[in-house]
């Protein structure tokens, strides 16, 4: 059963308080903290405050929602009215947005109980939660390790058993990405599908915000909660949100998904590919075949040229974005004696390696002479990588490959090769650079005991497909029922 029905079951039972639940939480994500440092932020009087409207609605005899007075943990560029939300960057250390994100806005009126604000890497850039400002996240699985990034802390704090579900942001695989190194289910929804009013900006024709659950219900339960039309983001789609756990009840029997067509993405079998990580995800492609899908070899000839494209757009985008951080308005200011100096000691203090890297990279590439050579030549690419997509979804329901050609690295091990980090990126990104959804589930361990993740991505506003197939091939593994010893 996934956790949510689970402590929805506890709640309306009368088993156990809203307040017993989110306590119990609370102290599980503190006694690990020492270990795991999940959380830039514990929210104990915010929960606390949020636990008891849902005790006092169950006392007065109302109804309530699956996620009501169910502990979530939230990333921390997600803004929270009155909750210092911090980017992991210095630059923002002590900034407490004067409104809330809409995400966060739906899941206070749905009753979900705020545990905490997590880690990541600096403004969402990075893969492996190492370039937050405050500190880096552990693997649950293996403390010596990264979880994956940028959103490592919510994929930690859910494999850690912190908090039972958690939001995350992806931009270029921050989700899925960990998920696949921390062994839980992570969901990028289709460009659009959820609104990123609130989401502080890394890449704003990229960035979206998406579930973790340590099962695939968890995350079509938390997606429907968050999901649907917001006039406040121009980029938001006016479509009629489905109940996406119904998808999960879809022929049932031993070959539930008979009738689907699964495409195998050729191009994501290479080199740099780990061979037990490949050996996993063949199996699973077996098992995929034994359930009744047809399973075929797709080519994404373009998927190859997705890293390169990425790593100007997201950049480009970044140093737009991150322009409005100069010491004036808000975050943090340096003291110098003219506005020049300000702005130049600001930026160089506040800001991280990776983050000026990027916005460095970003700002050349949008230069004059420059940028018909680099960014638009880059959105030509990716409109490329849309149409081998659209090519493949004429013939197949689903595509799949890795999530991530190896699993989770030692921390430290790739600090001073930026591009060996950019490359693990290699699966994930052209489903962003598509506007399409991928979800990562678990496929399986290597020797060392470290999970592997599945992808699989599907057509625009097809997340009731992903959430069929993913939850049939899950409720026929066990890999979904391990969790780390802690």
């Amino acid at each position: 059963m996934s956790a949510i029905r689970e402590l929805h079951q506890q709640l309306t039972s009368k088993a156990r308080s809203a307040v017993e639940i989110v306590q119990a939480q609370l102290e599980q994500a503190q006694a690990l903290e020492p270990k795991l440092h999940s959380f830039v932020s514990l929210t104990a009087t915010k929960a606390l405050s949020q636990a008891q409207a849902v005790d006092d609605k169950i006392a007065a005899g109302e109804a309530i929602g699956l996620l009501a007075g169910i502990p979530i943990a939230l990333k921390d560029n997600l803004c929270t009215k009155g909750i210092r939300t911090t980017c992991s960057s210095k630059i923002l250390e002590n900034f407490v947005p004067p409104y809330e994100s809409t995400v966060t806005e739906r899941l206070d009126q749905a009753g979900a109980v705020f545990v905490g604000k997590t880690n990541l890497d600096e403004f969402a850039m990075g893969g492996s939660t190492e370039n937050s400002a405050f500190h880096t996240t552990a693997n649950p699985w293996d403390i010596s390790r990264v979880p994956g990034g940028s959103s490592g802390g919510s994929a930690a704090a859910v494999a850690g058993g912190q908090a039972p579900i958690a939001l995350g942001s992806d931009t270029g695989g921050s989700i899925r990405q960990p998920a696949s190194f921390c062994g839980i289910v992570g969901l990028k929804p289709t460009y659009g599908l959820v609104s990123r009013f609130g989401l502080v900006a890394f890449a704003s024709s990229l960035d979206q915000i998406g579930p973790f659950g340590r099962t695939v219900e968890d995350a079509a339960i938390l997606l429907g909660a968050i999901a649907g039309h917001d006039p406040k983001d121009a980029t938001s789609l006016n479509v009629k949100i489905p109940d996406y756990t119904q998808a999960l009840q879809n022929n049932p029997g031993k070959t539930p998904l008979k009738g689907r067509t699964v495409g195998i993405i050729k191009e994501t079998f290479g080199d740099g590919l780990d061979s037990q990580v490949g050996d996993a995800v063949s199996a699973a492609i077996e098992q995929l075949k034994a359930l009744g899908a047809v399973v075929k070899t797709i080519s994404c000839p373009k998927f190859s040229y997705g890293v390169s494209a990425y790593y100007i757009i997201a950049p480009c985008e970044a140093s737009a974005n991150l322009a409005r951080y100069d010491g004036v308005r808000y975050g943090l200011r340096a003291d110098e004696s003219n506005l020049l100096s300000m702005y130049n000691k600001t930026r160089a203090e506040g800001f991280g390696d990776e983050v000026k890297r990027r916005i460095m990279i970003g700002t050349y590439a949008l230069s004059a002479g420059y940028y018909d050579a680099f960014y638009l030549k880059a959105q030509k690419v990716r409109t490329l990588i849309k149409q081998d997509f659209d090519k493949a979804f004429e013939t197949v329901d689903i595509l799949v490959s890795p999530t991530v050609p190896t699993t989770a690295f030692k921390t430290g091990e790739k600090t001073d090769d930026p591009l060996s980090m950019y490359l693990l990126d290699l699966m994930t990104i052209p489903a962003n650079m598509a506007g399409l959804p991928g979800i990562s589930v678990p496929c399986g361990f290597d020797d060392n005991g470290l999970p592997i993740g599945l992808q699989m991505i599907s057509n625009v506003l097809r997340e009731d497909l992903l959430f069929e197939v993913a939850h049939a091939y899950e409720q026929s593994t066990d890999w979904h029922h391990k969790q780390p010893a802690l």
